[in-house]
């Protein structure tokens, strides 16, 4: 029985993820529906927690100041909602959960950096979340191109009004004479 559920929950990972860890700075783009409208939202901060690693459930919490208050987002790795997640930064932690960051702001909440091979970490390449995104980008393209063209025949047919109203008028004009 848990081989039908295990094989069930991974048909819905993603094949590949980027290695994220605590400590590393992170951008994650999730795209957000808003009405009608779907766009990619960008979230950059710190990773303070990660859990279930290996699993179809993975998440990771991101911390951020923003406005010099603290928010705190928790994404779910294998979402298909989260499109992208780039590491910008790997730092030096000996823990898994960093909790002890929510209470330091300024210096005092400064990680030593560690080097790392930054494009080896990101090459992670999803086929289908790209082509996902490429097709928003199109279907934006293709929206914005639709609209150029209504305003472009809305200004031609105020154009032949205009010419119409001028020419009424030239023809009034030239009969009262």
């Amino acid at each position: 029985m848990s081989s039908v559920l295990a094989e069930i929950a991974n048909n819905y990972k993603k094949r590949q993820v980027v290695d994220v860890r605590s400590g590393d700075t992170v951008r994650v783009h999730q795209r957000v529906r808003e009405g009608g409208k779907e766009r990619v939202q960008v979230f950059n901060g710190l990773v303070i927690r990660t859990d279930n690693k290996g699993s179809h459930t993975s998440r990771i919490t991101v911390r951020r100041i923003a406005s010099g208050v603290g928010v705190e987002k928790s994404f779910l790795l294998h979402s298909p909602l989260v499109t992208k997640i780039e590491v910008t930064k790997r730092s030096k932690v000996r823990r898994n959960y960093l909790s002890y960051m929510r209470e330091r702001t300024g210096k005092r909440a400064r990680m030593t950096g560690v080097d790392f091979d930054r494009e080896a970490v990101n090459a992670v390449h999803d086929a289908a979340a790209e082509a996902e995104e490429a097709k928003l980008k199109e279907e934006a393209a293709k929206a914005a191109e639709a609209k150029a063209e209504e305003k472009a025949a809305e200004e031609a047919a105020n154009e032949a009004k205009v010419e119409a109203a001028v020419a009424s008028h030239e023809t009034s004009d030239s009969a009262s004479e």
